[in-house]
């Protein structure tokens, strides 16, 4: 039994050892900073309150993770609804194994160009002169450009969901092609509607899915700040922003407890969810 133990260990070393230097070993090192002095010339190792005191007296700051958490919660309720259609319709609307694929990969070309030529694509739509302006006012729909289409709040979130809804999709249709179709059979000879099968069987079933795409959503957009700096015209911030912005300036130790609040809302967010449903039988 102990030579038994000693092997199990053995083995899990090379990857515990790889967890520490590049998961544990950085984080922990985030933390120690964000307990440094700094100041408009350097900063010095030091164990001080001054950089959390003056981020929870913000009151930017308390706007900006406001900001952040809406713009999550908008980009995540967008994506679950088109995700879970999408995977809806690909696991139980195709019957083929071989369009099931070929649509699947349909979903994946965004994402053989970059984010940033993806973001910039929505410009000449959503421009004041875009395409979308130009057809509203030709149709006679509107008198004047829309100005909110771009540089705005929307054309944020409409960037993350173009971004990420992906992550959304592959979860959730990887778990209802999990889902034992004789189970819906059954209960539609029982008498059961489409809307009472989607509430009573699949949506359960495919809550594991959900969540693990939730998780992604909400991680990459409450860290993405190139989207929401590009798409807003930097007339928005987030959190991640604000951490790009204190190491610009140098402002190291900042940034870090910046990145340590952020990191455990994060946690938060995904503990709370987590106790929802049991992913371990997905992963």
């Amino acid at each position: 039994m102990r030579r038994a133990n000693l092997n199990s260990w053995l083995l899990a070393a090379p990857l515990t050892g790889v967890l520490v230097m590049f998961l544990i070993l950085p984080i922990l090192l985030i933390v120690a900073v964000s307990f440094w002095t700094a100041d408009a010339f350097t900063f010095r190792p030091d164990f001080q309150f001054d950089n959390y005191r003056y981020l929870f007296g913000s009151a930017v700051a308390w706007k900006v993770f406001g900001l952040t958490f809406m713009m999550a919660g908008i980009v995540w309720a967008v994506t679950l609804v088109i995700g879970f259609t999408i995977a809806f319709f690909l696991a139980f609307h195709v019957r083929t194994q071989k369009w099931q694929m070929a649509l699947f990969l349909l979903t994946t070309i965004p994402f053989w160009t970059s984010n940033i030529i993806r973001m910039i694509s929505w410009i000449p739509l959503l421009g004041k002169n875009g395409l979308v302006n130009q057809t509203l006012m030709g149709a006679g729909i509107i008198d004047e450009p829309l100005q909110w289409l771009l540089y705005s709040s929307f054309s944020v979130c409409l960037a993350f969901v173009h971004l990420y809804t992906l992550f959304m999709v592959v979860p959730i249709f990887n778990t209802m092609m999990r889902i034992d179709k004789s189970l819906i059979e059954a209960a539609r000879d029982g008498g059961a509607s489409g809307f009472q099968i989607l509430t009573n069987v699949i949506i359960p079933l495919s809550k594991p899915g959900i969540m693990i795409g939730s998780i992604f959503v909400i991680a990459l957009v409450m860290s993405d700040f190139v989207t929401t700096r590009f798409m807003s015209g930097s007339q928005l911030a987030n959190v991640g922003r604000l951490i790009s912005n204190d190491i610009g300036l140098l402002q190291y130790p900042s940034a870090a407890a910046t990145a340590v609040v952020l990191l455990i809302s994060v946690l938060l967010t995904i503990g709370a969810m987590l106790r929802l449903v049991d992913i371990r039988k997905e992963l």
